[in-house]
Order: structure tokens, then C-alpha cells, then sequence
């Protein structure tokens, strides 16, 4: 019963997912990957192909810590990774074009722009609004930062 409870959750963490940043990850042609096994442990993949020849990726982990009801004392949460596959043509690994980052060090360290609290920033939520809003903060620094620099266009400033 707690597994299905569990699972119903983050069903339901998918299908704002997909209401609040859906469109616009659609827009920028990445696509959700099926992969139910995945999805049974919280992890939503968005993946493109890149114009460099590399894949583009942008994967939501959610932890679920509240069977069926929100709990304030306990708050459920997700974090959000990028990363580009750093393969070329034939399947050959290119190190220097692989590369993977959580949205938070992205942000606070490689960028200096302290919009998070830290970067290793997890967004928390106890019920449907606070959701709502950090997935579109979230959906807001993806669009913003992540993409741009999964795409090669935003680069941080050097050191």
C-alpha cells in the first residue's frame, strides 16, 4: 500500500512536471524518456540532440517523503541535473565534451549568481501550490541557464 501511495506521488509530481515546464522543454525539442523502471524511483529524464552531435539532458529526481498526504514537518523535494552525453558521431567517448552538473552548482559556482541557497540546492514542497512554485523557479533557471548552457551558448565566465 505505501509503495502504490508512494508511486501515486510522484505520478503526480510528473503530471505538474509536465503541466508547468513541459511546454517549454517540448519547444526546445527535448523529449521525456519512457523509462518506467526509472520513473518507479522518481527520476524523469528530458533528453536532445544537441547541433554538436553530443545529447542534451535535463533529469528531475523527486524523494517523496510523505505517503498520500503533505506534511510540513517532512517536505518531499527534487533536484535538477544537466548534463551533455560527451559521445560524438560513432559512439566514441569525448571527455572534453561530457560534462554534468546539478542546476545549483551551475548556478552558484560555475555562474556566481547566488538566485539558490546553496549549490547543492534541493527544491522542497508539502502540497500542490508550494509544488507549483518551485517547479516554475526551477523551470524559470532551466530555461534561463540550463539550456543555453547545455546548448554551448551560455558559458561561465572564466577564472
Amino acid at each position: 500500500m505505501i509503495l502504490q501511495e508512494r508511486r501515486a506521488s510522484q505520478d503526480y509530481f510528473l503530471g505538474l512536471l509536465q503541466t508547468m515546464i513541459g511546454q517549454a522543454l517540448d519547444a526546445a525539442g527535448y523529449n521525456l524518456e519512457r523509462t518506467p523502471l526509472q520513473w518507479a524511483g522518481g527520476r524523469y529524464c528530458f533528453v536532445k540532440a544537441l547541433e554538436d552531435g553530443c545529447s542534451g539532458l535535463i533529469e528531475f529526481q523527486v524523494l517523496v517523503y510523505s505517503d498520500n498526504t503533505w506534511s510540513r514537518d517532512q517536505p518531499s523535494r527534487f533536484n535538477v541535473r544537466l548534463g551533455r552525453s560527451g559521445l560524438r558521431g560513432a559512439g566514441e567517448f569525448d571527455a572534453d565534451r561530457f560534462s554534468i552538473r546539478n542546476l545549483g552548482q551551475l548556478l552558484v559556482r560555475d555562474f556566481g549568481v547566488k538566485i539558490l541557497p546553496s549549490e547543492d540546492h534541493w527544491w522542497s514542497y508539502h502540497d500542490t501550490d508550494s509544488l507549483a512554485g518551485a517547479l516554475a523557479e526551477a523551470g524559470y533557471l532551466i530555461v534561463g541557464y540550463g539550456m543555453p548552457w547545455l546548448a554551448g551558448e551560455l558559458l561561465p565566465p572564466s577564472s
